[in-house]
């Protein structure tokens, strides 16, 4: 399974949020002989934005949790950048985790914290399988290394090609402690999924 098109990163900004040169969409998941069904989700956002909760110390993730989608992993894996500057993301041999970008901030700091997903690989249904039951004002719970659970509500889903990935709404700067989950959807073409889905969520407690 390829995984190209990943944005690169750059250094980390003073302000604690990833700097990244501009490039294609985030995570190109492939399909093999079994792959999940092509999906589309309805671009959504809350009409008033809820504000974040106050920022948490560091401390790396352990565990995500997403209800609606069905999702319970009890390993987060760290996900480095490779000598290219290409984001890393799970090995297609743990689709059923989801990894988190050691480049930037912790789930429950301030600034946008990164977590991916796949949604299929070349072995089949991954972790994201049921990204579409996912709706606006769902919770989504982190579990950190130092015992505390970061919670987070989603105040907007986006599906956008990967040629036209919105790096700095994803990698912005931000007021307050923020979560992104990024995977991938869409029809296959050329054996990888042509759009990337996107979670974003404010810390609520």
């Amino acid at each position: 399974m390829s995984l190209s098109a990943l944005p690169r990163l750059g250094q980390l900004a003073a302000a604690s949020v990833l700097g990244l040169a501009l490039s294609g969409g985030l995570v190109a998941c492939g399909g093999g002989s079994e792959p999940a069904p092509d999906v589309t989700v309805s671009n959504t956002a809350s009409a008033l934005a809820e504000k974040s909760g106050g920022a948490m110390k560091a401390s790396k993730p352990t565990r995500l949790q997403i209800p609606s989608a069905d999702v319970d992993t009890g390993s987060v894996l760290p996900l480095s950048v490779d000598s290219s500057g290409e984001l890393g993301v799970p090995p297609a041999d743990q689709a059923d985790k989801a990894g988190w970008h050691t480049a930037g901030v912790t789930p429950g700091e301030k600034g946008p914290a990164v977590l991916v997903a796949h949604y299929d690989t070349a072995k089949g249904p991954a972790l994201m399988k049921n990204i579409k039951k996912v709706k606006v004002g769902d919770t989504i719970t982190v579990g950190r290394e130092d015992g505390t659970t970061a919670t987070f509500k989603i105040r907007e889903i986006e599906q956008a090609d990967k040629k036209k990935f919105p790096t700095d709404k994803v990698y912005g700067d931000t007021s307050g402690p923020e979560l992104r989950i990024l995977t991938c959807g869409g029809p296959l073409v050329d054996g990888h999924r042509a759009d990337n889905i996107i979670l974003y969520a404010n810390l609520v407690k």
